[in-house]
């Protein structure tokens, strides 16, 4: 039997699981790393951790391959996007911890750059914003002795964790990233599709130190001998969000999913056009395939199931995410409690660095309970707000299918669905992220001969269906804007 493996590099754990060719699960593993906050806003990774997270993870499916009779055909790569690594080519080693997506450190050296949001925006797809890899490579830059003497003696390399896992597999021999992640660095030329010479100057960012843009399912080398004991082909890479549309099979222009995970990201297919959003959604790169590129329009918030993790890890009012679905259940209504998760500032369509958290509505009679339940809600209502920045551009799904840790939650699934107001459906496989890639890998080296064939290895677990009374409805609405109104304020 043949297996691909897809090694899924998230924001709080690393996981390797082995598909077999029909799409199946059959092996996995999954580590957790450590997640650090040196200061007010600043969230950072050590990326050793990952990689040698990474290499058990791969290590332990590659054995219970083995012990199967399973041969692992190639690989494909998925990973936390915007997250910034830069290196030494010598020796691999990190200059500095892996500065995360979330992390908000270069928020004031936005705003003084932001009167070229115009041209970045027209070039790029995306606002300034410290989200992305351009202003925490700046940082790093200006920041690290290490980093200012290897750019010197040109032994300085960066790159997002695909680009940073790749050159360690391949034993330094590949520094490659893929379209769909070069895409998020604020860097890339959409409409030419390469680095770009204009933005590279804003930032004072050398061209040597980018790694090269190959397609989405593409040749990304051979892992080293020594590290897995033989060459095994790495064959796609894709950033996380994009792997997930693959996985859920949105190869139609106007199809889209919606991912709930650490954050939670609405991407629909905007086909082989580039639409740039008037209500201040993100135009990024779908996936390239043999040099041919298909967009999308994106909208990302940054709190979803970390709101959740907050709840259970810092002001510990839940011992596992499984308890919020009976907790919500267990409540007639929200009580008027709004919480707007603002723990890193605000996403699309808002862009607000600045913003914090608020929680409003609170009376004599607010248990625990109420606010459990508003975390939850607070990921339907921003994504509304993504949905209705569809709706002003005139884009208007009729399903969204969704995937993710927080989609498990019936209750959830359902009040998303009334929110929305349209059909969510749920994939039949939450690992959708990896499974894309998988796919993706699959597709280069023949396993699947179209996008089409793809598509039809997808399968639904159950749909839920708009129920809530339209007046409750836009009450409930009405009380989120507020609250929003209150946190901008």
């Amino acid at each position: 039997m043949k297996a691909i493996l897809a090694i899924d590099q998230g924001t709080t754990s690393t996981r390797a699981i082995a598909f077999s060719t029909d799409g199946k699960k059959l092996f996995s593993s999954q580590l957790e790393f450590k997640q650090y906050f040196p200061k007010n806003g600043w969230v950072e990774h050590n990326p050793n951790e990952i990689w040698i997270k990474t290499l058990k993870v791969i290590k332990n499916v590659k054995n219970k391959c083995k012990k199967n009779k399973i041969k692992i055909i190639t690989i494909g790569i998925t990973n936390q996007r915007e997250t910034t690594v830069l290196w030494d080519k010598t020796n691999g080693k990190p200059v500095y911890n892996a500065i995360v997506w979330q992390d908000r450190r270069t928020e004031n050296y936005c705003k003084k750059i932001k009167n070229k949001e115009n041209l970045i925006r027209k070039k790029t797809g995306l606002f300034i914003d410290p989200y992305f890899s351009a202003t925490k490579i700046k940082w790093v830059l200006d920041n690290v002795t290490k980093a200012k003497r290897l750019l010197k003696k040109n032994l300085l390399l960066f790159g997002t964790i695909d680009s940073f896992l790749i050159w360690k597999l391949t034993g330094g021999k590949l520094h490659a990233t893929d379209a769909t992640n070069a895409s998020r660095t604020m860097l890339f030329n959409l409409n030419k599709n390469k680095w770009d010479h204009d933005i590279l100057k804003i930032f004072k960012i050398k061209k040597n130190i980018l790694p090269v843009v190959k397609n989405s399912a593409d040749n990304f080398g051979f892992t080293s001998r020594r590290i897995l004991g033989k060459k095994i082909s790495i064959s796609a890479v894709l950033g996380d969000q994009q792997a997930a549309v693959v996985g859920q099979g949105c190869f139609e222009k106007g199809s889209v999913k919606s991912t709930y995970g650490t954050g939670a990201f609405v991407i629909m297919n905007t086909g082989n056009k580039k639409l740039i959003s008037k209500n201040r959604l993100l135009s990024t790169i779908c996936y390239r395939l043999n040099n041919k590129t298909t967009y999308a329009l994106e909208g990302s918030i940054f709190i979803a199931g970390a709101g959740i993790q907050w709840l259970r890890d810092k002001i510990k009012l839940i011992n596992n995410a499984y308890e919020t679905e009976k907790i919500a259940r267990s409540k007639k209504n929200n009580q008027g409690i709004y919480v707007v998760p603002a723990f890193t500032g605000l996403g699309a369509p808002y862009w607000s660095p600045n913003s914090r958290g608020l929680i409003t509505g609170l009376t004599r009679n607010t248990d625990w309970k109420d606010l459990v339940r508003a975390v939850v809600e607070s990921v339907a209502y921003q994504s509304f707000d993504l949905f209705e920045s569809m709706r002003k551009d005139g884009l208007r799904p009729k399903i969204v299918k969704v995937d993710g840790g927080m989609v498990t939650n019936n209750w959830f699934s359902q009040f998303l669905a009334d929110i929305l107001n349209i059909k969510v459906i749920r994939s039949k496989t939450e690992e959708t992220t990896a499974l894309g890639v998988a796919f993706m890998a699959g597709y280069q080296v023949g396993v699947y001969k179209s996008l089409g064939h793809i598509k039809s290895k997808w399968k639904k677990r159950r749909d839920f269906t708009p129920k809530l009374n339209k007046t409750y409805r836009n009450k409930l609405l009405q009380g989120w804007k507020q609250a929003i109104r209150k946190t901008l304020a």
